[in-house]
């Protein structure tokens, strides 16, 4: 294999095509929790973890940010194909030969152009994956079915149709024939856009709520957060502390919690619909019932937080058997709940969720979140005992 080479030094006629996506749309592509605190600010992250625990669902409040995400990646794409038409002699037939090129081993690109030259060959990472065999000399084969694959539907929609016509002007400058190979072309992109970026919001906002919500409703329910104590490191105060993405020798968890001496509870929680709830099932059988925590043998209790579960899922039951609980977040105030199941597990623990009437908790909750350090739970200032 030849040594991998910087793409600008390589083929200036696909690099030429690259920097026809604006350039002001990039940092679109790139998605991460971080960025999305800075570009809605805190206080809508707030807002969303506050309907989470009132029992909202999160893709409710996140689906418009995806949208807006969406339509300017899209419109960014179509200003793209523009310039490519207007620039490009035959962009239509030459674009899925020119889109391999970047398949090449020895051809390095970013992973944002690797993602625009996927989706002009109709492609997302998963099917690179599964179609492809992630392997780059089945792209060759491809393309070339591909474009013949282009060719008949074009042909076919001629027919069934009629012809289309038409010119799509941008900043009175560039300007793109609308055929039908051209806007099979361009859907085509924007449908595989339309998969990744949908799948990139889903595990960033999974992610970065997972920690928000679990920290939180932990800090509301009197707990503190510390970093995960080693095996070795004998804690000197063991009551009422939580931390937070722990990796036990086993299972991965979200949060585990240390009530006190010898006694502790794993969450993980997954925002999973009614109809996934196998994998809640495979959730259950992920935790030890004792571990050693802080240089001590504990007693843990499992607690599995979940979007919903069908109203004929065996999963309640089978928690109950392994002596683990279920936590719906689709239930108003679920964290009383979580609260209660505190209560059985651990004598002695009292908090007034448990006490208040139910038309109080909202505000109860927005009052306590306006004291529970966000930025800390993010990870975003080095976390302390305090």
């Amino acid at each position: 294999m030849s040594p991998r080479r910087r793409y600008a030094d390589l083929d200036p006629e696909l690099r030429n095509f690259l920097s026809l996506f604006p350039q002001t749309a990039m940092p679109l592509l790139q998605a991460s929790g971080a960025e999305f605190v800075e570009q809605v600010g805190l206080d809508v992250v707030r807002d969303i973890v506050l309907k989470v625990l009132t029992g909202d669902n999160l893709r409710d409040s996140t689906e418009m940010l995806t949208r807006r995400r969406l339509a300017a990646i899209n419109a960014a794409t179509v200003v793209m194909f523009v310039r490519a038409q207007a620039t490009v002699p035959d962009f239509s037939e030459k674009l899925y030969a020119l889109a391999s090129r970047g398949f090449d081993p020895s051809v390095r690109v970013s992973r944002d152009q690797r993602w625009l030259l996927n989706w002009c060959l109709g492609l997302t990472e998963k099917a690179v994956q599964n179609v492809l065999g992630d392997d780059p000399s089945n792209i060759e084969a491809y393309q070339r079915n591909f474009l013949d694959s282009v060719r008949e539907v074009s042909s076919r929609c001629s027919q069934d149709f009629g012809d289309v016509s038409g010119e799509i002007k941008i900043f009175n400058s560039d300007e793109a024939t609308i055929s039908w190979p051209f806007l099979i072309a361009l859907l085509g992109t924007i449908g595989a856009q339309t998969l990744t970026i949908r799948g990139s919001d889903k595990s960033v906002y999974g992610k970065l709520f997972e920690r928000l919500i679990l920290g939180s409703m932990l800090f509301i329910l009197g707990y503190r957060m510390i970093e995960r104590p080693t095996d070795s490191q004998a804690l000197t105060s063991t009551d009422r502390v939580f931390w937070l993405s722990s990796q036990e020798e086993r299972r991965e968890s979200d949060a585990s919690l240390l009530h006190e001496a010898g006694s502790a509870v794993r969450f993980d929680m997954g925002f999973i619909g009614r109809g996934n709830s196998e994998i809640s099932s495979d959730k259950l059988t992920r935790f030890q019932r004792e571990a050693e925590i802080g240089g001590q043998k504990s007693y843990v209790a499992t607690i599995i937080i979940v979007d919903r579960l069908g109203a004929r899922s065996n999963v309640p039951e089978l928690a109950q058997r392994v002596g683990a609980d279920i936590v719906q977040m689709s239930l108003a105030y679920w964290p009383v709940q979580v609260a209660r199941i505190l209560a059985e597990k651990f004598s002695g623990f009292d908090h007034e969720l448990l006490h208040i009437a139910d038309n109080a908790i909202t505000e109860h909750l927005r009052t306590a979140l306006a004291n529970v350090p966000l930025t800390r739970i993010l990870g975003q200032n080095p976390l302390s005992d305090g």
